[in-house]
């Protein structure tokens, strides 16, 4: 399918694997030029080597919670391939686990300022680029734990939640300027951040990562109908779509790629 990707540029934050590079591998089958950004310049560049696109494909590190790191990558932007029509904000962290008596201040604080100022002041820093023009793309990466929290994540939760309700505001603000916003929450996709956790499972009850990731499922994931790990490819198979000309008249939406795992319509 031809999403009209052609010609366009994303910015898609946290590319260096997981959901944020599957994501830019679909976006250069579609002809769009990406830029990559993460935390560590070497991770970035073996994004880009495995990616194999050298004429339309460029990469930076940046952290998301540093204005000064944000203003270094779009000045990088504005010198390489002019302004960016898409912004994918995938970046963040799960941060600290814990039942809520044994979390301290400190573990809220930093969740908060990488999951909710860091995609502020990315959308902040970007957010000119986007209105021009008359046609851009937000797609902000919210999770599963937003809709349902649970009780041992519950900085993370907030901080998804959090997303939801940017994304909303956002979509409410742009979208007579041809700037539509929406969300993606996926569940138990197979990531580096997933995998920690499924080894921290693993590693808690002496057995093997696999025999967690079943744990996992049965434990914690009983409305996960199709019992068994989501893939990037199916989130960025989501992302793609509403990035592209085919949601036209997609605003303000929050599509989740749980495999069933929220339990709620």
């Amino acid at each position: 399918m031809d999403l009209g990707m052609e010609g366009k540029v994303a910015l898609i934050t946290g590319g260096a694997n997981g959901i944020g590079k599957a994501t830019a591998r679909m976006f250069l089958d579609e002809g769009a030029t990406v830029v990559l950004s993460d935390l560590k310049e070497n991770q970035l560049n073996e994004a880009v080597e495995e990616l194999g696109h050298s004429d339309n494909l460029f990469s930076h590190p940046a952290d998301i919670t540093n204005t000064d790191d944000l203003s270094s990558l779009h000045d990088y932007i504005k010198e390489s391939v002019g302004k960016i029509d898409i912004l994918v904000q995938n970046a963040g962290i799960a941060g600290e686990q814990g039942l809520f008596h044994e979390l301290d201040d400190e573990a809220w604080v930093h969740v908060t300022e990488q999951n909710i100022m860091g995609p502020v002041r990315v959308v902040r820093e970007f957010l000119p680029d986007l209105r021009e023009g008359g046609w851009g793309r937000i797609v902000l990466l919210s999770s599963e734990n937003g809709l349902q929290p649970y009780k041992d994540e519950l900085p993370y939760n907030c901080s998804k939640a959090a997303i939801l309700a940017f994304s909303k505001g956002l979509s409410k603000t742009y979208a007579t300027e041809g700037l539509l916003v929406n969300a993606v929450s996926p569940a138990f996709i197979e990531t580096p951040m997933t995998d920690k956790l499924v080894q921290d499972m693993a590693d808690q009850h002496d057995i093997s990562f696999d025999e967690a990731v079943e744990k996992m499922l049965k434990d914690n994931k009983p409305h996960l109908e199709l019992k068994r790990r989501g893939t990037v490819e199916e989130t960025a198979a989501v992302i793609a779509f509403l990035c592209s000309d085919k949601a036209s008249f997609v605003n303000g939406s929050n599509y989740r790629v749980d495999g069933g795992s929220v339990a709620t319509i």
